[in-house]
């Protein structure tokens, strides 16, 4: 018997050490974006067309689809995004498309235990949301299926699902304004610094909102911390946007010239490109 069991082993671990571990059709991929504070991590699988038609055959209209190959396309948040309205919570779901001609239905799912499309046992119960969504006709061909990100700020992105001429996009948002208004009032509550006012200056110009606010931010800043560039180029896009352009100039002209002593050769064209710009605006 015990020889038995031993010569049983021994041809399992040849068999073993005789198969071959293929590389994947449809290779795993990885992709991870910071949109404000929240990070969005998505793993799927990249199947190839392969001169096959893609949507409406090798892909069937009306049923439902993993968004990749192999195991159901996962995305993960680690804070709540807003998606046409509705909120994801943070935490990991399947990411689903039931795709017609015309509009394709997106499904988040809160069920990550099937494996690939889990139509079997898909429950529509299990759905976080669902959206509806119209596909664009691309003009580039993308031969792999493609998950990526893009028009990225601080508070939204466009999460883009591209395949053959297909492309679908998915608007997200994050609240990441309540955040740094927050962080804003902490900060400045607690013994602030020259870059403390300057940060916070600089978001609002970033954001185009509270100009006047920045402006006095950035007067703090100049009293703490002296003369620098980059608080002058945040001072003169304030100015700026408030219609101050002769002042906005001057503060344009300051930080070029500290700029330009210090090497920085990129703020020197950004300075300058700007006041060009206010001039012939002042001329007309």
């Amino acid at each position: 018997m015990r020889v038995a069991a031993c010569l049983g082993l021994f041809f399992f671990s040849v068999a073993s050490m005789g198969q071959l571990e293929h590389p994947k059709a449809s290779p795993a991929a990885q992709v991870i974006q910071k949109v404000g504070f929240a990070t969005i991590e998505i793993a799927y699988s990249r199947p190839a067309t392969r001169g096959r038609k893609i949507f409406g055959d090798l892909v069937p209209y009306g049923r439902i689809w993993r968004v990749g190959a192999n195991e159901s396309t996962k995305i993960t948040v680690d804070a709540t995004i807003d998606i046409l309205g509705n909120a994801l919570p943070a935490g990991t779901y399947a990411l689903y498309a039931f795709p017609e001609a015309d509009q394709w239905e997106i499904v988040f799912h809160k069920n990550t235990t099937h494996w690939g499309d889990g139509r079997q046992k898909y429950n529509p119960d299990e759905d976080a949301f669902r959206v509806v969504l119209k596909p664009q006709e691309s003009q580039e061909h993308r031969e792999n299926f493609l998950i990526a990100f893009d028009h990225i700020s601080h508070d939204s992105a466009d999460l883009i699902l591209h395949w053959a001429k297909t492309k679908i996009t998915i608007p997200l948002n994050v609240d990441t304004h309540s955040i740094m208004e927050g962080q804003i009032l902490s900060r400045l509550s607690q013994d602030p610094t020259a870059q403390t006012y300057y940060e916070a200056a600089r978001y609002y110009v970033e954001q185009d909102i509270k100009h006047a606010v920045a402006l006095e931010f950035l007067a703090k800043a100049l009293a703490i911390g002296g003369d620098t560039y980059y608080f002058h180029r945040v001072k003169s896009l304030a100015e700026a946007k408030l219609g101050k352009l002769e002042v906005a100039i001057a503060s344009a002209e300051k930080s070029l010239q500290l700029a330009q002593a210090q090497g920085k050769d990129e703020f020197v064209r950004m300075n300058q490109k700007n006041i060009d710009l206010w001039n012939k605006k002042l001329k007309k």
